[in-house]
């Protein structure tokens, strides 16, 4: 195949992906006269070096994975969510969605060349073998990530059920970096988890996949049949909870409220602007409800939270969330060419607030209460969340402005402030005590749903009150993940 020929077939393949449906004339096969002679000079450019790449390398490449680590590249430039899924990586994420999956329990991201672990899963391999939130992983058995695709590492992590793995992790507050071995296992994900706190309903909710929606609705009848009429509430812990699906997500949210927005999304064009909207029925029969958030909690995580706190449905209680709020759609590329993972929109609370790069601030703000090991170790450490991913898409809205009344460092008297704002910040700390009992946050939440709360137990508190819920003038509907 000509370079030029190699060049044009690529851009329609783009074309395609891109629902672009204006064909170029090209003559000569190298001139394009229309306005994207300019795009067709790069896709030339890309012909060139992948031709210059298959005739000259030292070894014969594979060019099925020069195509695929090609389109991978053009899409992690895009933001940290992007991504190709190879026919392989596309029927794992299928089988996790489903809620089962070979491998280690961890939820990774890609930052700085190393694996980031964004939140271990409760009860599996990983979560047993001490895991943690934050974790940077950049070996596995002994190999370096680095050069690695988000991938082509999590592929590394996978394997036959039983086979132990070596990772080297280095942890904040840690000098040296260390090895963790952890035995691979099914991961039958239990997304919910549910348990009595007397007259109390305390369900854990880890992920967002297939079943989660069906399973809260169990629980949350379990829970009130066992408790009886002394139920006060519920308490639901979204902490280093990660995300997953938007529609349960918003079946989630539905549980709670009985009308209006659950949330907005927004493309790049305004008539791609979508609401998903609340029908009549409240599972919890109107009974007070505590949301749990901290710096783990991210994507359908922060839907939900956002939701019920526009809508005064929910008292959010912990720490700063995440702070991913952006929306992915895996879109099939046949059955045997896998599928690209694209970030299509931005998703809004239903006061048509986004939280990218900025997460969710909890009505009251609660610290956990950290173990006198961990204290020195975290002290100078900064929040890590979206904001910190590089290449993250940036909120909409722009970072707080500087309080009134400041002047840069080194200004004159007088003079007028710069109109550049602060960098964005997102996320806090994600530790969680497996012991109930040393769990700060989760036990402010119970003496609050109790009444015996008092600003004594409180850190701080946050300088303002959410917005109201969203004006029907929006018209917003559901949209895919």
């Amino acid at each position: 195949m000509r370079k030029t020929e190699f060049a044009f077939w690529t851009f329609l393949m783009m074309a395609g992906l891109a629902g672009v449906t204006t064909v170029l004339n090209v003559t000569n096969g190298n001139s394009a006269t229309s306005p994207n002679a300019e795009l067709y000079k790069q896709l030339d450019l890309f012909g060139d070096v992948f031709e210059r790449v298959r005739s000259d390398y030292v070894e014969k490449p594979d060019d099925t994975l020069l195509v695929e680590n090609a389109i991978n590249g053009m899409l992690s430039a895009l933001d940290p969510h992007s991504s190709y899924l190879s026919p392989k990586s596309f029927k794992d994420m299928q089988v996790q969605t489903r809620g089962e999956f070979g491998g280690l329990g961890i939820e990774v991201t890609m930052e700085n060349g190393v694996i980031k672990v964004v939140s271990p899963i409760d009860d599996t391999p990983a979560f047993k073998a001490g895991v943690l939130a934050n974790d940077l992983i950049t070996h596995l058995d002994n190999e370096q990530i680095n050069g690695l695709t988000l991938e082509q590492a999590v592929e590394k992590m996978r394997g036959p059920v039983n086979t132990p793995i070596n990772l080297t992790v280095i942890r904040k507050g840690r000098e040296e970096p260390f090895d963790i071995k952890v035995t691979r296992d099914i991961i039958r994900i239990n997304p919910v988890k549910g348990r009595v706190e007397d007259d109390i309903a305390y369900i854990k909710v880890s992920t967002f996949n297939e079943q989660t929606h069906a399973m809260l609705v169990k629980s949350m009848d379990d829970l009130k049949k066992e408790i009886g009429p002394k139920l006060r509430g519920y308490i639901i812990d979204l902490r280093n909870n990660p995300g997953g699906l938007l529609d349960q997500a918003i079946s989630v949210s539905d549980d709670f409220l009985d009308q209006g927005a659950i949330v907005l999304t927004k493309g790049r064009n305004n008539e791609e602007t979508q609401r998903s909207q609340a029908r009549p029925g409240d599972t919890s029969d109107g009974k007070p409800v505590v949301v749990l958030i901290n710096g783990g909690s991210a994507s359908a995580s922060e839907i939900v939270a956002g939701a019920l706190q526009d809508h005064k449905r929910a008292t959010i209680i912990g720490t700063r969330s995440f702070g991913k709020g952006s929306v992915q759609t895996i879109i099939p590329l046949g059955s045997t060419n896998g599928a690209i993972r694209l970030t299509t929109a931005r998703y809004y609370t239903p006061s048509n607030r986004s939280i990218q790069a900025k997460g969710i601030d909890p009505d009251i703000v609660v610290e956990q209460e950290l173990p006198d090991d961990l204290k020195a170790k975290v002290a100078n450490e900064k929040p890590r969340g979206e904001a910190s991913l590089r290449g993250h898409l940036s909120n909409p809205d722009g970072a707080a402005k500087a309080p009134e009344g400041t002047t840069p460092e080194g200004a004159a008297e007088g003079a007028e402030a710069p109109k550049e704002q602060p960098k964005e910040e997102s996320g806090s700390l994600a530790y969680v005590p497996k012991e109930p009992e040393k769990d700060t946050q989760l036990q402010y939440a119970l003496r609050f749903l109790r009444g015996t709360a008092t600003e004594a137990n409180v850190a701080k508190k946050p300088a303002t009150s959410p917005a109201a819920p969203a004006s029907e003038a929006n018209k917003p509907a559901p949209v895919p993940n």
